[in-house]
């Protein structure tokens, strides 16, 4: 029984913890776009990533007429 009487202090000082990082989390905008790095991944890039393939793309495209 005497150890509630450390349990129950112990336990709010967590609980006090875990409120304050959760509000300093919404207050530093960690939750303002839930759906953005979801949808990000899904996106798909249409600029190569070596750069001299950008140019041999580009010609390609015109010859075409894309």
């Amino acid at each position: 029984m005497d150890i509630l009487y450390l349990l129950i202090p112990l336990g709010m000082v967590f609980l006090a913890i875990v409120i304050a990082a959760f509000l300093w989390a919404v207050r530093s905008g960690q939750y303002e776009d839930l759906d953005g790095p979801a949808h990000r991944i899904l996106m798909d890039d249409d600029d190569p990533m070596i750069p001299g393939q950008a140019r041999k793309r580009r010609g390609d495209d015109l010859k075409r007429g894309d």
